[in-house]
């Protein structure tokens, strides 16, 4: 039995229609913001309404709502759940080896100051590993690292979460801008042009940000030259690299920039006060900073995070990529000998009761695929980091073992809400509930140009991805462009860098940067700390669309 989406279900209108695909959204936000559920209890509830919703609002059969969401839930266990068991448990390592305490000495070495180590770790750091993995892991990492360093998990996880706003639409070495051109026909390199010319100016913004939420107005601006040198050598790179080079490394080049930068400004500057936490002891911070270790201790207690490095930037290679999931058509005899192994550890099996049981608007049916590519998939890059830290630490077997079965036992709660919102999104996404939100903000007529960036908020909070969301709304935000006299390239942008807005709130964001600190079942805290700066950024970038739709449209390329 097939079955036809329907955008306008209740009373065939469009208004009320959208009013009812809001409702699990708004129940979401209620979860968390308001009763303060549990992540994951809030994550099960949530996929539970929009089941109901799709079943009796969208007449959606109950056999292809329900194994949309187990095709959503399979993706939450690989890759997402997968990058995040990986990543904490490489960290884990770390700190059952004591390499740890060797890496936040050695950051201490830098600068012992809270505000200057966040745009080091959370901001630049953070930015490298979003631009070679994305998916979870630059949050995941990133924020599991300021807390070794002495930050408070929530803190740790809300500023790693607004930092990681700045690169997340050029993440993945440029998959979520290159994904725009086959559905939309509109070349990559003209939209990262674009988004190239939107972005720098919040990049530049986010690091005296990060630095004002941490610590207020007066200690921001005593830290004002870093906080420059991180911002200006950010943007500029990313500017440059957008627009000459295309989508694939502004972030890398970006990230790697600004490191270097402020790395070595803070070499020959130091700010008149050293910043800490009202809960820190500042006497065992000092006797930490004092210790003293070789450069050959530095080096190899940071090699776990070299090697995963490593890993992930070979795992984001277009070629690389193709055939660790089996998908490689070249001549390279290693890369060939690679994809064969990588084609019997990918399995693309049709949903059962789903696949091509969806007709959408255009008549056609809908493939749905469990997408299970195990080799590909940037958690086994980081694993096998974890196999190779096995013997840089030299830890031993036994413990490595107990080490991975203490971070499963610590995060089968997060796990469990990963599942169940992108179990959420898929369902979302399958009965149509998401198009009509788009449609319903597509008939905004001339201020369309405002709130076309909201759209990839709503796509990325939705789905957690923005080159996901740039799927879903993508030929919507051309579409509607063309029809209100609007360039559909800054359309395009906007709905990329809108997206990046959205990624702090999104559901499996949230999830992730609990797990990573440890804070299973304070989602709530979370969302409650990130969901202002989210609306923030959102009407920043909706303010600079409508200008660049406006008076300032000699900025599209």
């Amino acid at each position: 039995m097939q079955w036809k989406q329907d955008f306008t279900p209740i009373a065939d209108n469009l208004a009320l229609s959208a009013v009812v695909a809001l409702v699990p959204i708004l129940y979401f936000f209620w979860a968390l913001a308001i009763k303060r559920m549990k992540g994951y209890v809030a994550g099960v509830t949530t996929l539970i309404v929009s089941l109901v919703i799709a079943v009796i609002a969208y007449r959606v059969p109950v056999s292809i709502a329900a194994m949309s969401a187990t095709q959503g839930a399979v993706y939450g266990l690989l890759p997402i759940g997968w990058i995040i068991i990986t990543s904490v448990f490489l960290y884990k390592l770390t700190v059952k080896t004591g390499k740890f305490d060797i890496i936040r000495n050695s950051v201490l070495s830098i600068t012992e100051d809270r505000r200057l180590q966040a745009l080091l770790i959370a901001f630049s750091f953070g930015a490298f590993l979003e631009g070679a993995a994305g998916f979870g892991a630059p949050v995941a990492i990133s924020a599991a690292l300021l807390v070794g360093l002495g930050f408070h998990p929530l803190y740790a996880a809300g500023i790693c979460l607004i930092a990681n706003t700045a690169p997340v639409a050029f993440g993945a070495i440029g998959i979520p801008i290159t994904a725009l051109e086959g559905p939309t026909g509109i070349p990559a390199m003209e939209i990262s042009k674009m988004v190239g010319r939107q972005l720098p100016f919040l990049s530049f913004f986010i690091p005296f940000y990060l630095v004002l939420i941490m610590a207020g107005w007066r200690k921001t601006i005593e830290v004002l030259p870093p906080i420059l040198i991180s911002g200006i050598s950010f943007a500029v790179t990313q500017y440059v690299s957008s627009n000459f080079l295309g989508p694939e490394l502004p972030d890398i080049l970006s990230a790697l920039v600004s490191l270097v930068a402020l790395t070595v400004f803070l070499r020959f500057w130091k700010p008149k006060t050293i910043y800490r936490f009202d809960s820190e002891l500042e006497a065992a911070a000092t006797i930490q900073a004092q210790k003293r270790y070789t450069s050959g201790e530095v080096f190899k207690a940071w090699s776990p995070f070299l090697v995963l490095t490593l890993f992930i930037s070979i795992w984001g290679i277009p070629q690389m990529k193709a055939a660790l999931t089996g998908h490689y058509e070249g001549t390279n005899v290693m890369l060939k000998a690679l994809n064969t192994i990588g084609h019997y550890l990918t399995w693309m099996p049709e949903v059962p009761g789903l696949s091509n049981k969806i007709i959408d608007a255009n008549g056609q049916p809908i493939a749905a695929v469990y997408k299970l590519e195990l080799l590909g998939a940037a958690g086994t890059a980081i694993f096998l980091a974890a196999i190779v830290t096995k013997f840089i630490v030299r830890i031993s077997w036994k413990q490595w073992a107990e080490t991975f079965a203490e971070t499963l036992q610590e995060l089968k709660f997060p796990i469990i809400t990963i599942t169940a919102v992108v179990g959420f999104a898929y369902v979302t996404n399958a009965s149509g509930m998401s198009t009509t939100l788009g449609m319903a903000m597509a008939k905004t007529g001339s201020l369309f140009s405002f709130f076309s960036p909201f759209l990839g908020w709503l796509g990325v909070f939705i789905t957690g991805s923005d080159t996901s969301s740039n799927l879903l709304f993508g030929n919507l935000q051309k579409i509607t462009a063309a029809s209100i006299g609007m360039d559909p390239v800054l359309a395009l942008a906007a709905n990329s860098s809108g997206g990046v807005t959205g990624k702090m709130i999104s559901p499996q964001s949230i999830a992730v940067a609990c797990a990573a600190v440890g804070l299973a079942g304070k989602e709530s805290d979370l969302f409650r700390f990130t969901v202002k700066h989210s609306i923030f950024f959102i009407i920043l970038i909706g303010i600079m669309t409508f200008l660049q739709s406006t008076i300032l449209s000699w900025m599209i390329p």
